[in-house]
């Protein structure tokens, strides 16, 4: 590997080990055994580094994903989700490492422009790797329902995991409660029908 593939593969180390808080320019450096200099070189910043390297690891862990359900064929929404109640405990480090650097974005402008880039780019490859298609062919749309919306439930989900992994949903009960709330947001069948109430009189009526 290169300097540049060094010094991901040492923040993305640091990133688990330490978090993001914690995690300095010397103790990349050293996990990468590269010197200080590389990392304004080819990065121009730690957070930029840190960024960089903790995108790659959530893309590492979709490609995860994807393989697993490769594997086991034509596996379903449920399957996924099961994959990935299973990774929030194999890669629990890194799941603590993007709370940490979000938390961080409340005090660093450039890194919530960062992240926020990330978080737009994610996305998209949630919902071409939900629909199957290529991420150059997902819609705005696509991104901003089946995206966000899947995005959303993964953070939700992953939380829960982080807090206590014993009561928190199986990728099962997600799916089920996803059907549940899908009823709920069913539109009522007679909310368009128009009022069946009459009409008062428009006179007085006489005794």
């Amino acid at each position: 590997m290169g300097n540049r593939e060094d010094l991901l593969a040492g923040a993305i180390t640091c990133l688990k080990e330490k978090g993001w808080a914690r995690t300095t320019v010397r103790d990349i450096a050293a996990a990468a055994g590269v010197s200080h200099a590389a990392i304004g070189y080819h990065f121009g910043s730690r957070e930029a580094l840190l960024t960089t390297a903790l995108i790659q690891a959530i893309d590492e862990w979709g490609s995860e994903i994807d393989s697993a359900l490769s594997a086991r064929g034509s596996a379903g929404y449920e399957a996924f989700w099961d994959e990935a109640v299973r990774s929030y405990a194999t890669h629990r480090p890194m799941w603590r490492a993007t709370i940490d650097a979000l938390l961080q974005t409340e005090h660093n402008p450039a890194l919530r422009t960062q992240l926020s880039d990330g978080q737009r780019q994610g996305r998209e490859g949630i919902a071409a790797q939900l629909l199957g298609i290529e991420e150059a062919h997902v819609s705005e749309e696509q991104a901003r329902t089946i995206g966000a919306v899947q995005s959303a439930l993964i953070s939700g989900v992953l939380m829960q995991h982080l807090l206590d992994p014993a009561t928190a949903p199986t990728g099962a009960e997600v799916v089920a409660g996803l059907r549940a709330l899908g009823a709920l947001a069913a539109p009522d069948p007679g909310a368009d029908e128009p009022s069946r109430t009459p009409s008062p009189p428009a006179g007085p009526v006489d005794a």
